[in-house]
Formats: C-alpha cells, sequence, structure tokens
C-alpha cells in the first residue's frame, strides 16, 4: 500500500503513541511484541492494522502460510483486544489510519517521524 505522510501527521501519531506508552507501558509492551511478530513473520502491516481495526481477517491476509502459523498470530491478537486499554489502541489506529498501519507500525518500533515521510512502499 502506497502511503503518503507529511512529518506532521507522522509527528501527531507518534506524539499520541508516545502518551499511550507513557500511559499504558505495559500494554505497549504487548502492542510491541504483536508488531514485532508481524515483522518477524514477514505479515503486512496492514492486516495486522485490519485485525486490530475491525477485525476482518481477510484483508491483506498472508498467502501461502501454513494454517496454524495464521491462528497463533490471530491468537496474539486477541489476546491484546482481550485488555482493557485495547479501547484506546484501537481509537489511535483508526484515527490515524490516512497514514498506513505500515508506518504507525514503524513508529511503534521506534523509527523517526521524519523518516517515513513522503512516499513509502511498506507492506
Amino acid at each position: 500500500m502506497i502511503s503518503l505522510s507529511s512529518v506532521n501527521e507522522l509527528e501527531t501519531a507518534n506524539d499520541a503513541l508516545q502518551s499511550f506508552k507513557m500511559q499504558s507501558p505495559a500494554f505497549f509492551e504487548k502492542l510491541l511484541h504483536v508488531v514485532s511478530l508481524t515483522r518477524a513473520l514477514h505479515f503486512k502491516y496492514q492486516y495486522m492494522g485490519s485485525l486490530i481495526v475491525d477485525g476482518e481477517k481477510t484483508v491483506s491476509s498472508p498467502e501461502f502460510v501454513r494454517p496454524s502459523v495464521i491462528e497463533l498470530y490471530q491468537n496474539e491478537v486477541q489476546q491484546l483486544k482481550k485488555d482493557a486499554e485495547f479501547q484506546t489502541l484501537k481509537e489511535i489506529f483508526a484515527r490515524y489510519q490516512t497514514i498506513g498501519f505500515a508506518k504507525l507500525s514503524l513508529l511503534i518500533l521506534g523509527n523517526k517521524p521524519e523518516s517515513l515521510s513522503g512516499a513509502v512502499v511498506i507492506k
């Protein structure tokens, strides 16, 4: 997915994520785990974001991956969704969806907003 973002949009999203991290450090660690797992499994961040925002499993669903691996991944996301802090995360993801789930994920992983501005293709 191609997503065009200004530095201001990215900084605003990063500020929201950093504030969320300060308010809920334990939950943010769980989120970081899911984002890192997404990256390690080479799943699309769009898939993770769609599971978080609306629960739709077919959007950007991984192809050529054993069903047991997909089930394991979905269980990890479900654990995240069971937490009381999940609603706040869902709101942040929905609010900044235009930036793209990939860029939001990279911000969660610690990338600087300046490094993500402009057109970047990230799956």
